[in-house]
C-alpha cells in the first residue's frame, strides 16, 4: 500500500489545436486530457522532465492539484512518438479515495522453485495482474511464492493470496501464472560409418597391385 504518492505537477492547457500542441512538445511540454466520469474533460499539460521521474518512480496513484484542490489520478494513456520513442500525449483519469478503481499491477514471482533447481525450464505466462481496490491501497505489485512448484506442474491466479481483504483480484481464477516443464532432449547427429567402404577401397587397391605385380612378372619371363 502507498503511503504517500508521487506529486505530478500539471497545468490547464489553453493551445488545445494541433499547431499549438507542436509549439508545446518544443519547448518540452507534453500536452494531455484529465478525465473523470460525469464532468467535463480538462484539457492539461506537463512538464517533460516531471513525467519522466514520475513514470520512473513506480507509481501507480498520483496526486495533482486542480484549481486549489487535491485529486488523485491514474495514467489513462501514453502515446509515444514512433521514431524517437518520447512521450507526446498524455491522458489521465481521476479517481477517488472513497470509490474502488481497477486497474492492473505487475505480477512478481517470488523465490527459487524446487523443479528449476532439478534443472526444469520456468515460463512465466502472466506479468500484469488486473485488482479492484480503493486508491489508497494499490500495491507496487502482487507476489505469488514458486519453492514448492515442482517439476512439470503450474500455479495459476487462484494460488495467489492476498493479506489485504480490500483487494479483489478480477482475472480469471483458472489463468496459467506460471509453469516448470523438462528441457527439451538434444537430438545427436547421426555419425556415417565409412569404415567398410574405405576396407572396400583398400582391398580394390591391393588387387590393383597384384595384378601390376603379375604383369611385371610375366614380362620378365619373356
Amino acid at each position: 500500500m502507498a503511503s504517500s504518492y508521487y506529486k505530478l505537477d500539471i497545468t490547464d492547457r489553453t493551445q488545445i489545436r494541433t499547431k499549438g500542441s507542436k509549439a508545446l512538445r518544443r519547448e518540452g511540454i507534453v500536452p494531455g486530457v484529465l478525465y473523470y466520469a460525469g464532468e467535463a474533460n480538462v484539457n492539461i499539460s506537463v512538464d517533460k522532465m516531471v513525467l519522466f521521474h514520475a513514470l520512473q518512480s513506480g507509481q501507480r496513484i498520483y496526486e495533482i492539484e486542480q484549481k486549489g484542490d487535491t485529486q488523485f489520478t491514474m495514467i489513462k494513456e501514453l502515446q509515444y512518438h514512433p521514431v524517437t520513442d518520447e512521450v507526446i500525449h498524455i491522458d489521465l483519469m481521476r479517481v477517488r479515495r472513497s470509490e474502488k478503481m481497477t486497474i492492473s499491477v505487475p505480477l512478481v514471482l517470488v523465490g527459487e522453485s524446487d523443479g528449476v533447481k532439478e534443472g526444469g525450464i520456468l515460463s512465466q505466462a502472466m506479468n500484469q495482474i488486473e485488482i479492484s481496490c480503493f486508491p489508497t491501497d494499490v500495491p507496487e505489485n502482487i507476489l505469488l511464492n514458486i519453492e514448492d512448484l515442482e517439476m512439470n506442474s503450474s500455479k495459476s491466479v487462484a494460488d495467489i493470496s492476498l493479506d489485504n481483504d480490500d483487494i479483489e483480484i478480477l482475472s480469471a481464477q483458472d489463468l496459467n501464472v506460471v509453469s516448470i516443464h523438462m528441457p527439451a532432449a538434444e537430438e545427436e547427429p547421426e555419425v556415417e560409418d565409412i569404415g567398410d567402404e574405405e576396407g572396400v577401397e583398400g582391398e580394390e587397391t591391393t588387387e590393383e597391385g597384384s595384378d601390376s605385380d603379375e604383369a611385371g612378372g610375366d614380362s620378365k619371363e619373356s
